[in-house]
């Protein structure tokens, strides 16, 4: 790892911020980083010249080739890299665009320069403003002087990689009206890639907890006029406030290639977070300001990790929950369970909630001596099974027997770490968009076992992150922010009833392995979010799974479940999650890269 004075200086910055045990967690991410350097993956991976010349024959082809125009807000732009953005327009593959630069900058001199690209003159229109107006009325400057169908942003000292204009169009087609793809950043001097960031499909609740989208991000020129362009008043953050209102009023495609190349300056927030600590402010009341125009209550606060933010919603009403936990001969865990539920509700949490036992097969007289118990508390129920086995039955038999809105099917050997949980959970889950909300559960010895579950990786679906330490937040911190996935663990899962019924249940055929999945899947395709919240914690005292064989019962019934599930979720098998992102690896949970 090459040490530089920049990289000492943010060292110790972390230290002071996050203490030593944050400290050593992030040094090992870093050096495991290191481990598996980038740059040689991006120089095997970008587009290569036999392919750019490809592209400008079937750009040839097209009937349509709108106009694209490229808005930049200027403000003392160093020379070199004005020169570099410059070039990687001219570079284009797809080259009916035109470049929209309001410049702040006191004086003749970016003028000049830019009166010296001849064979760019007629597509480049520059203003000279009287003043500098800060980022947001600069950059609405140039939105003033595009002419283009659709409109790029792309900041001053940045470069485009050669096919972004081709590759955003072709995604975008006549369905899109914004889109956006992968970037990485490049070093002061423009010689080293590094730090790329691989993105979902668009991700609603990732993007109210991190503007993950950032660049490059282009938009329909009719959605600007009708959103009205950046707003000063939330400046610093201004780009993330204009793609949460494009994205409300359009679908918004993703491009899953390194198209964009973010430059590490001394002053930037790529290279020093903590040299704009007033933009990650603007964009905590972002959150807030969206929130408040489509009226949800909630909560929005910064994390520990500059530039990610929690939204805490606020609880509507006082719907009954009901909390489903399958027995069977487990009186210890189940009396864990069900005290650390008493015990996180406490006397100020969500108290609206029946316990929902299902025996199913027990024979120790010790489990049906705290029935008795159990019985005798208010709230709680205790119903027997006696169909064919199954955790798909026994869960659906459960459903049907509660009285609450929203069912929590939850396994008996978690214990919940977190207050209130269940106002967390039920805060999500009203929302009218989402169905599913799912938490971040810990094996007992402080590994992750639970934050969130990928579909294709490890061949059907599998957990991300893992067996990782409780105290790291993974690749971008994903592990600790709020987002959507398209599924979640049964093992502790909120569903709204009405939605559940509506998609069937749980399938039957999946008596143990990826019912889970297929619901959340099933709830997917009907139109909701599948959300996962690090914030409510769990432990589940499990054994960590081992490599070996299997009982042979057990391996045939779970290559029976494979086969289901390949055969009924084929498609998004084959196309890939679009919540995870193809460049990654569905061989390790880590998000690292495919090789």
């Amino acid at each position: 790892m090459k040490i530089t004075p920049r990289k000492i200086a943010k060292a110790f910055r972390y230290l002071k911020e996050h203490g030593w045990q944050g400290f050593a967690d992030r040094l090992c991410e870093r050096l495991w980083v290191e481990s598996a350097p980038y740059a040689p993956w991006y120089e095997e991976h970008k587009t290569k010249e036999a392919q750019l010349i490809n592209q400008r024959r079937l750009i040839d082809k097209w009937e349509e080739k709108p106009l694209v125009s490229l808005c930049v807000p200027l403000y003392d732009t160093p020379e070199e890299y004005l020169c570099a953005m410059l070039d990687s327009v001219a570079a284009q593959t797809y080259t009916n665009w035109q470049l929209c630069l309001a410049d702040g900058t006191p004086g003749d001199r970016v003028e000049k320069l830019i009166g010296a690209y001849g064979d760019m003159q007629g597509r480049i229109r520059y203003k000279h403003l009287e003043k500098n107006l800060g980022i947001a009325e600069n950059t609405n400057e140039a939105f003033r002087m595009a002419e283009g169908t659709w409109i790029g942003l792309l900041d001053h000292d940045d470069m485009l990689a050669a096919d972004a204009l081709y590759e955003a169009l072709l995604a975008a087609g006549n369905t899109f009206g914004a889109v956006y793809t992968d970037e990485d950043k490049i070093s002061a001097d423009g010689r080293e890639h590094l730090e790329p960031h691989f993105k979902p499909d668009f991700n609603p609740d990732l993007l109210r907890s991190n503007n993950y989208i950032t660049h490059f991000f282009m938009v329909k020129r009719e959605i600007v006029e009708r959103v009205g362009g950046f707003r000063s008043e939330f400046d610093g953050a201004q780009d993330y406030d204009f793609i949460f209102r494009c994205a409300a009023v359009s679908s918004v495609a993703h491009v899953p290639k390194i198209l964009y190349h973010w430059r590490m300056t001394g002053g930037s927030t790529a290279a020093n977070q903590g040299s704009k600590l007033y933009a990650f402010e603007a964009g905590r009341r972002v959150i807030e300001s969206q929130l408040s125009e489509k009226g949800i209550p909630a909560e929005v606060t910064q994390t520990r990790e500059l530039g990610f933010y929690r939204v805490n919603y606020r609880v509507r009403g006082n719907p009954l929950v009901t909390i489903i936990i399958p027995s069977k001969d487990v009186c210890g865990s189940l009396k864990r369970c069900i005290s650390s539920i008493e015990a996180s509700v406490g006397e100020d949490g969500y108290a609206n909630y029946e316990i929902l036992v299902v025996e199913c097969g027990s024979t120790s007289r010790e489990i049906f001596d705290y029935y008795e118990e159990l019985k005798c508390r208010p709230g709680v129920r205790v119903v027997s099974y006696e169909g064919e086995a199954g955790r798909s039955r026994i869960n659906n038999y459960g459903a049907g027997l509660a009285e609450g809105e929203y069912l929590l099917f939850l396994s008996h050997n978690t214990r919940i770490i977190t207050k209130d949980f269940l106002a967390g959970l039920l805060g999500n889950c009203q929302r009218d968009e989402v169905a599913v909300v799912g938490a971040k559960l810990f094996y007992p010895d402080n590994t992750v076992r639970h934050a969130g579950i990928v579909v294709g990786m490890s061949g059907v679906a599998g957990e991300v992150f893992a067996g990782m330490r409780q105290s790291r937040s993974g690749y971008l911190h994903r592990a600790s922010t709020q987002m959507n996935y398209s599924a979640v663990t049964a093992a502790c899962m909120m569903v709204k009833k009405s939605v559940f019924e509506k998609a069937g249940g749980f399938t039957q055929e999946l008596a143990s392995a990826f019912y889970d999945v297929d619901l959340c899947l099933k709830i997917g395709e009907a139109g909701y979010l599948i959300v996962y919240d690090p914030w409510v914690r769990l432990y589940q005292y499990e054994a960590k799974p081992r490599r070996g064989r299997k009982a042979a019962s057990r391996k045939a019934d779970f290559e029976r479940e494979e086969a289901y599930m390949r055969e009924r979720w084929e498609e998004i098998l084959i196309k890939g999650d679009p919540c995870y992102n193809p460049n990654l690896s569905l061989t390790r949970a880590d998000y690292s890269r495919k090789p």
